[in-house]
């Protein structure tokens, strides 16, 4: 292509975007904001989570805590960073101090999401941030004993502190971290279920707009679109078309809307970094007597799931209830396809997968708290799959819902 054809094919693609999200923006100029009221985590909050870890590093004998960039960081100090060559990075002492070390050109940056009291350790590009951990932690006579390392945390981190302090044994930070995060309070269920809210919202809005020949790009447009002028941070559209819904997590082949074809969509919102995580199944068209009861027994699914739920039982038993009733209709066996090759559902919260798992022989018990994802799809590979996935949380008397799965496949979106 000559230098003035593609300059000008250049031009008229950058117009036809700004066309199609200016017409985006005009579609969605009504829909209401419904994160307008949400109430942000704040420093008592945080300064409780810190107490916890407290009490957690005491009954498993962990002096102290480090912590690198990501969701952990955020959870414990507001602490918004990314992961870089240069450590960032939070500790944590069985006594509630804590410190945040960090190189120093990014001191200021780093005290702008900072939201509990802390000590700013810096460190010049010629020192060790490490060694700057090391004395900190020696100064309060824990250069020996067990240092936990939350799970994430890098090899070079973990080396590195090793190296500075030899006398210490490190061990894995999760007892303490999941021990806080696992459960979540009454300002994290409200977060996610403003981020649930607008999640259904969009989809509802997306439903009516979608039609044949549309790409699963177009869609999800329209999606993000929607889900942003709702008041929520879109953080994935997940759109399947046709055979590629019976692959979970998609396929790269070409796919457009066909009638009679699954239409296959998992989105995700998130409102003061909680998230939400929904998938809806339908069929374009007219639905043939196949799609319908596979789409009716996958929605069942859904429901013995949620009924085996139950305060006290092993996380495991949930899975375990669904793939036996698979099972009886001729599914799988376990995780075979056709079938449901994946696991019932997963832990969500600041990130979209959390521990603890849906999943076959995970004893960890179902506690007030707890929050996860329902979606025990059934896929036919060569063919089409149904997922619905919903999220609920654990309450002192049982499940509930955060988003009701919808009633038939007929009203996908009620």
């Amino acid at each position: 292509m000559h230098r003035r054809q593609f300059m000008r094919t250049a031009a008229l693609t950058g117009l036809a975007l700004t066309a199609s999200v200016s017409a985006l923006a005009a579609d969605t100029a009504g829909l209401p904001n419904l994160a307008a009221a949400a109430v942000p985590i704040g420093t008592a909050e945080r300064m409780a989570r810190i107490a916890q870890a407290r009490e957690l590093m005491a009954a498993n004998d962990i002096g102290a805590l480090l912590i690198e960039p990501g969701s952990s960081l955020i959870y414990f100090t507001g602490v918004r960073w990314s992961r870089s060559e240069r450590l960032t990075a939070a500790v944590l002492t069985r006594e509630g101090e804590v410190a945040v070390v960090t190189p120093f050109f990014e001191e200021p940056s780093v005290r702008e999401s900072l939201g509990v009291g802390a000590e700013v350790l810096t460190w010049n590009e010629d020192e060790n941030p490490l060694a700057a951990v090391a004395a900190w932690l020696g100064r309060r006579g824990l250069a020996r004993g067990k240092i936990g390392v939350e799970e994430t945390v890098r090899y070079f981190a973990v080396d590195g502190l090793k190296q500075a302090m030899p006398d210490a044994t490190l061990v894995n930070g999760a007892p303490v971290v999941r021990g806080c995060r696992m459960h979540k309070s009454a300002a994290e269920i409200a977060l996610m279920q403003v981020a649930n809210d607008i999640t259904v919202a969009a989809y509802r809005h997306t439903a009516p707009r979608i039609e044949a020949g549309m790409t699963p790009a177009e869609i999800g447009a329209i999606m993000r679109a929607a889900t942003v002028a709702l008041g929520g941070k879109s953080e994935f559209e997940l759109i399947l078309l046709g055979e590629a819904s019976a692959y979970p997590h998609g396929s790269g082949k070409p796919q457009a809307v066909t009638p009679g074809e699954v239409v296959l969509m998992d989105c995700g919102a998130s409102v003061h970094g909680y998230q939400s995580d929904i998938s809806r199944s339908f069929v374009y068209g007219k639905a043939s007597p196949r799609q319908r009861q596979v789409w009716d027994q996958m929605r069942k699914g859904q429901d013995v799931a949620f009924a085996a739920a139950k305060l006290g039982t092993p996380a495991g038993a949930v899975d375990d209830a669904v793939r036996a009733y698979y099972e009886s209709l001729g599914w799988g066996p376990d995780y075979k396809l056709p079938g449901t090759s994946h696991r019932t559902g997963h832990g969500i919260g600041l990130d979209g997968h959390e521990p603890v798992n849906l999943v076959r022989g995970e004893t960890k018990r179902l506690a007030p708290g707890m929050c996860f994802s329902n979606e025990p799809g059934i896929y036919i590979p060569g063919e089409f799959g149904i997922r619905i996935e919903d999220c609920f949380h654990m309450t002192d008397s049982g499940p509930k819902w955060f988003s009701e799965p919808p009633p038939s496949l007929d009203h996908p979106f009620d």
